[in-house]
């Protein structure tokens, strides 16, 4: 990047000294970045016409901030610092610490220039006084305890350990119990309807599903409750009759998929128990 370039990309700073010197018109900070960058010649500046500008900017700006204008000083002494020391070196160390000092003046400009920029950023947040404004006069409010609560710190204390013994004597949830249809339950009905001869041919399933509340075990109080205790005695009925017809006491058809399941006795098994154990 040449010296133009880096001139058309630094943005200078709010109100920095323009300077008018041999091989160099631009604002201060600029000739420092140009400084440290190497692409300008310090040798070529004159110290004499740098401070002589300095303070004719000085005078001709009445009502100066203190702080812009230690800025600028502390800019023009560090350039007149530096080019004493890139000018007259005594020894090769001297040279080495120049470079190093160009170095902290470059961190030193930018953290300069973060400072303004809060400067300015805190300059333009609303003033207390100015642009907002205190609540006036507290209002007086004053506190009635109406609890009628007269307490010492003992009572209080055994308030609290009668609370967490209460606490602590709480009863263990238990679950509500259901009384489902069980496969026990669905061999004692198809044995007693097929015993008493009461399914003279083909009969669906469900005629042997029980009643809501019969013998009290379909004591549904909600109806999600009836629900699945209904689903329980449908699936109970189906594994009983399976056992039963791998017993061959009955007999299963099924015309369709997903159809209607139908149950008879087996002609052929007159002197089959009907009586099915299962574990």
């Amino acid at each position: 990047m040449s010296a133009e370039d880096t001139a058309q990309a630094h943005v200078p700073s709010v109100m920095a000294p323009i300077l008018h010197l041999d091989g160099f018109d631009g604002p201060m900070d600029l000739l420092l970045e140009l400084a440290r960058a190497q692409k300008v010649d310090l040798a070529r500046i004159s110290i004499l016409q740098l401070v002589e500008q300095y303070l004719a900017v000085v005078d001709s700006v009445r009502g100066l901030r203190l702080e812009l204008a230690a800025d600028w000083l502390v800019m023009a002494a560090w350039l007149a610092w530096l080019k004493s020391r890139l000018l007259l070196p005594a020894h090769e160390e001297d040279a080495l610490d120049a470079e190093e000092a160009a170095g902290a003046l470059q961190a030193r400009l930018v953290e300069l220039e973060r400072i303004g920029l809060l400067a300015r950023w805190l300059a333009a947040r609303p003033c207390l006084g100015h642009d907002v404004f205190e609540r006036g006069e507290a209002e007086d409010l004053v506190e009635i305890d109406r609890s009628g609560l007269a307490v010492d710190i003992a009572q209080l204390m055994r308030g609290y350990m009668t609370a967490m013994r209460r606490h602590a004597r709480k009863r263990a949830y238990r679950p509500r119990q259901f009384h489902f249809w069980t496969v026990q339950d669905a061999l004692r009905r198809l044995r007693d309807l097929l015993g008493a001869d009461m399914v003279p041919d083909w009969c669906s399933l469900d005629a042997f599903l029980p009643s809501v509340h019969e013998a009290g075990r379909m004591d549904a109080a909600r109806e999600d409750e009836r629900r699945a205790q209904q689903r329980a005695a449908v699936a109970g009925t189906l594994l009983a009759s399976l056992e039963m017809a791998k017993s061959g006491v009955i007999e299963l058809r099924q015309d369709e998929e997903f159809g209607r399941i139908e149950l008879r006795r087996n002609p052929q098994a007159e002197g089959v128990e009907t009586g099915v154990e299962t574990a």
